[in-house]
Parts: structure tokens; sequence; C-alpha cells
């Protein structure tokens, strides 16, 4: 039985309208709906507790991408 892998962007590209946390490199973490991204996987659109309506994050400070996370517990 063969099992199907996604590549990375193929797994970001099926999490574009989802729930999705982000932890950057830094301490930051965000929360929120991926509107779009681009090949170098900045992600665009998403807000978090502060209630931003839409940021743009580089991707050279992402550390790791979580479908369908809420993000961090308070």
């Amino acid at each position: 039985m063969a099992s199907s892998q996604l590549l990375p962007l193929e797994l970001v590209d099926k999490c574009v309208g989802s729930r999705i946390w982000v932890v950057m490199k830094t301490d930051r973490e965000f929360s929120g709906t991926l509107l779009g991204f681009d090949d170098f996987v900045s992600d665009d659109n998403m807000g978090n507790q502060i209630q931003l309506p839409k940021i743009l994050l580089n991707g050279n400070n992402i550390c790791m991408l979580i479908p369908g996370g809420e993000g961090p517990a308070e």
C-alpha cells in the first residue's frame, strides 16, 4: 500500500482559509485564519489576541506552522 506524502508548501496551501498557529523564531506567536501565502511562506492576513485585522509575516522569521492550531493556552 503506497502512502501519500505532501510537500510542505502543499500542506500550507491546503491550510488557506483555515485556522493556523504560527510560532516565530522570537518569542511571538500568532493564531488566526490563513488567507494566503507566497512561495517564500510569508504568511498573509492573520489576526492574534491583539485583534490585528491583517498582518504580513516574513517567512524567514517563522519557526513553525501548526495547522488547526488555536495558539497557546492562557
